[in-house]
């Protein structure tokens, strides 16, 4: 390891989590496999030009049934920690009535298997994967389906609750607010704009009936929600351009966060309800804002804001890594602008580590009574280079991707000098960092043209090849000073004997 690598691990501290992360959807595959029911996505992605290239995530990284080489790849990468999230309609294909014992097996399994290797359990309810029946009923547009993701959480509660450390409730309500109601570039393929708002309040309100399911559940582990948060930052010092930040803060940051840590909605987000056919009452406030265990933060970039109808809307870069977000997104009262000056994943989103702290300092000083915070996910997309040595058939692949080791170094390090003494938001507890993501998988509308991956995936052979960066972490963790956190020491046992 390089000197400076040996300074961030001797600054990780002894009860820091570090992990890895990954969606049923994005990396299990095996969708007619077992009693799985089709979710939304399923339908999403079949029809003609919603994903890249047309790309299938049918089979995608087949987890499904690689699941104990994968865990076997996190065992050795010596992480503390690995964040999966559930398939709902593998466990309840209908998204109400009869569980489907095979796909809750699945999960049965994968529990004791990470807890057989001294894995700890993070487990997400929701990352994006709705029943189809719920999503033909409305999907979040109907408080409905809030009930339903209520009931799902005891179903999970009574099967895995007595061996997961922490439960995730739900995964970045934003996206699937913005890109999947509001604009239409993620599934079910709703073009609402402001009508969208519904799905706010009713992600919300099934995080709240989620977290009072587990409680009643009586189950051990911490509660918390993950939501994704951009700074927001004025493209000028011009008053026009600082609106348009403010009001981009409030939709993709406040609007979300506000509710669950304060119990209201920010008043822009409240006067803008009036467009709206749904109600908020006091009950379904106290329901969100219930007090957790921790506090998720999914955190990849900084925004840059500038006011005023664009012809691209967002930067050129990363409208082409989306598809035809760019012809989408209205650019009438503001658009996103490149960052001056920064690199860009291959997503287009720019590299500015130390905007991390700045959305930490942002969250400690909007919410001073925050919980412990986990930074869920992190990560970048980039073109790896694939090369091989030895023979061109047989030879061993050899993925150096030194910008992400680059990315991972910078922002873990950042993360922890933001909240140590003396830092911009020392008054944060941050408990940890996951790192999007273990394998290359199914980025949803980039399809398979976005690896996140510590470990490249061949979607031809499957075969799974570990990349720099994973031996980078490897040893990262293993030079780390102090065990993993205190809490995690003594993990719960396995129900079945793992051999």
């Amino acid at each position: 390891m390089a000197i400076s690598d040996l300074g961030l691990a001797d600054a990780i501290p002894p009860d820091f989590t570090l992990g890895v992360a990954t969606s049923a959807f994005q990396i299990e595959g095996a969708a007619d496999a077992d009693g799985r029911g089709p979710s939304g996505w399923d339908v999403f992605a079949r029809q003609p030009g919603h994903i890249v290239d047309g790309h299938s995530p049918m089979v995608s990284c087949d987890h499904y049934h690689r699941m104990h080489e994968d865990v076997a790849l996190i065992k050795a990468l010596g992480a503390d920690s690995y964040r999966f999230s559930l398939s709902w309609p593998r466990i309840q294909p209908q998204g109400s009535g009869p569980v489907n014992k095979a796909g809750l097996d699945f999960y049965d399994r994968l529990v004791d298997e990470l807890l057989a290797n001294d894995i700890s359990p993070m487990v997400t309810l929701y990352h994006w994967e709705t029943p189809l029946a719920l999503d033909e009923a409305g999907g979040w547009m109907n408080r409905d389906t809030a009930y339903r993701l209520g009931d799902f959480a005891d179903i999970a509660a009574q099967a895995l609750g007595d061996r997961v450390r922490r439960w995730v409730t739900v995964n970045e309500p934003a996206t699937v607010t913005v890109n999947g109601y509001a604009l239409g570039i993620h599934a079910p393929g709703e073009s609402l704009f402001l009508k969208a708002l519904p799905t706010v309040h009713h992600q919300l309100l099934g995080h709240g009936l989620a977290v009072q399911a587990l409680r009643s559940a009586g189950v051990p582990g911490e509660i918390g929600i993950t939501n994704v948060y951009s700074p927001m930052v004025p493209a000028s010092d011009g008053a026009l351009d600082k609106i348009s930040a403010g009001l981009m803060d409030a939709v993709q940051n406040r609007l979300f966060a506000d509710p669950v840590l304060l119990g209201k909605y920010p008043a822009l987000v409240s006067a803008a309800n009036m467009l709206t056919s749904f109600s908020i009452d006091d009950d379904d406030l106290a329901l969100i804002s219930q007090p957790l265990d921790f506090y998720g933060l999914n955190y990849y970039m900084p925004t840059r804001v500038a006011a005023g109808a664009s012809g691209d809307p967002v930067p050129e870069a990363m409208a082409g890594a989306l598809g035809d977000l760019g012809e989408t997104v209205p650019g009438a009262l503001l658009h996103i602008t490149p960052w001056p000056g920064a690199e860009t994943t291959a997503y287009g989103w720019p590299i500015v580590p130390e905007y991390l702290s700045v959305a930490l300092a942002e969250l400690s000083e909007r919410y001073p009574d925050l919980p412990p915070v986990f930074i869920t996910e992190g990560g970048a997309s980039f073109d790896d280079r694939i090369t091989r040595t030895g023979d061109p058939a047989e030879g061993d692949v050899v993925i150096a991707d030194e910008a992400r080791i680059r990315y991972l170094a910078d922002h873990i390090h950042t993360a922890i000098a933001a909240t140590s003494a003396g830092g911009a938001a020392e008054s944060i507890a941050l408990r940890g960092y996951y790192v999007w993501s273990l394998l290359d998988n199914f980025e949803w509308q980039a399809g398979y043209q976005q690896p996140f991956g510590l470990v490249h995936v061949d979607f031809s052979s499957l075969k799974r090849t570990p990349k720099a960066s994973y031996y980078w972490l490897q040893k990262l963790l293993s030079a780390r000073r102090g065990p993993t956190a205190p809490d995690d020491s003594k993990l719960p046992a396995p129900r079945r004997t793992i051999g």
